[in-house]
């Protein structure tokens, strides 16, 4: 049966992912399982988004009661869960203004908007720049791609936004060589994740705040796979002592809902958007929000931050320990619950066999095993995780060194 449905969405959808040949069916805490009942350990969770897992009763419970309510008017009129769900997210982050869209790739678009109307507003010029970082990633939609610095991603879709330049991350050196009288804004991820799982150098980030500071330009941060706990932060900045300007957040903020968000400071709320200049017919719907608030309201009450803190160190610590071990690996990289290891070559087949095995994990960039389970995982799940993955190891270690 699971082939038939392959062989029906090959037929019907278009061919732009090279999928795993599993169906995946259902869902239950950190495990999904797909048609044939095969059971899956998951440190993928939907990249991100799964933060609670799978059917975290009380969230289910929420969106069902806000079906049974009102599922869409648009924003022509307001409506009580997004009013509710814009407090909460600006009490966690410290931000003052809001605006809900349908994904991250939105969020940043929404964010790139806002920085070039924040400069033109100073100044009425309309050719205003922008610094992006090499290596990241943003989304696919036209001004996400413009500043996503991996020009494979890019280049069958040029010419992009004008007025984009990159510098290189970790390099406050090759941010100010960028920049001109014209840059409005700096964007990067807080964490660079499809780049390879890079964190921001704390010295770094400081700079750029200090030189954002000093010249009035907008720093713009990404937080939309490293955001929502994900780095035993609400949001990975408030790890820094560095606050953005403007913030993008998705993923995990709805908790499985596609939703997204960018945040302002009030300052750049009132020199920027204004009525007419921006909108979206389905972000911030009644249901998109009651999810944003549940999810909100279940990380404060069961303490998913504090419980990533925890666990993180013992996660960081056993894949230490495969880096001593394996020599296919060269090194760990990353923040809280969401890490990489670093390998010689492709991690394809590293994958692959896990999956064969009953793992979830994927990858960034070809050679970067990425793992970003539900935060809510406990040790013997990280234990379950290393012991897959070890099997996988010793089968492509084998296989290379017969290879030689």
């Amino acid at each position: 049966m699971m082939r038939e449905v392959i062989a029906e969405a090959e037929a019907a959808l278009l061919h732009t992912y090279n999928r795993y040949q599993i169906v995946l069916e259902r869902g239950e805490g950190v495990y999904l399982y797909d048609m044939e009942g095969k059971k899956y350990l998951d440190f993928a969770s939907g990249i991100g988004v799964f933060a609670l897992g799978y059917h975290y009763r009380d969230y289910d419970d929420a969106l069902k009661a806000q079906i049974d309510k009102l599922l869409h008017t648009s924003n022509y009129y307001y409506n009580v869960p997004a009013v509710e769900a814009a407090k909460k997210i600006k009490k966690i982050s410290g931000m003052d203004r809001v605006f809900f869209t349908n994904s991250g790739a939105e969020a940043v678009e929404g964010a790139v908007k806002t920085a070039r109307k924040y400069a033109y507003r100073k100044d009425g010029r309309t050719d205003h720049e922008i610094i992006a970082m090499n290596h990241s990633f943003h989304g696919r939609t036209m001004g996400a791609l413009s500043v996503t610095g991996t020009p494979k991603y890019r280049e069958a879709f040029a010419p992009m936004i004008g007025n984009i330049r990159f510098a290189d991350m970790n390099d406050a050196g090759s941010v100010k060589a960028q920049i001109t009288d014209r840059t409005c804004a700096v964007i990067l991820e807080t964490v660079q994740g499809e780049g390879g799982i890079y964190p921001a150098r704390r010295e770094f980030l400081q700079e750029l705040r200090r030189i954002c500071d000093e010249r009035d330009v907008l720093l713009i941060l990404d937080e939309i796979q490293c955001g929502m706990g994900r780095t035993g932060q609400y949001f990975a900045w408030q790890g820094y002592g560095v606050k953005p300007d403007i913030m993008t957040t998705a993923k995990a903020l709805g908790g499985g809902v596609p939703v997204g968000a960018f945040l302002m400071t009030e300052k750049v709320g009132a020199h920027s958007l204004e009525a007419g200049d921006h909108g979206t017919t389905y972000g911030g719907n009644p249901f998109a929000a009651a999810a944003v608030s549940k999810m909100i309201d279940l990380m404060e009450e069961n303490h998913i931050v504090e419980h990533v803190r925890e666990t993180a160190p013992y996660l960081e610590a056993r894949l230490d320990d495969l880096v001593g071990k394996y020599d296919c690996i060269t090194e760990r990289r990353g923040s809280g619950l969401l890490q990489g290891l670093a390998c010689r070559g492709p991690v394809s087949g590293i994958i692959a066999g896990a999956m064969e095995r009953g793992l979830i994990a994927i990858n960034a960039g070809p050679s970067v095993i990425r793992l970003i389970p539900p935060l809510v995982i406990g040790r013997e799940h990280v234990d379950e995780m290393i012991a897959i993955l070890e099997e996988s190891l010793r089968e492509y270690q084998g296989e290379s060194h017969a290879s030689v």
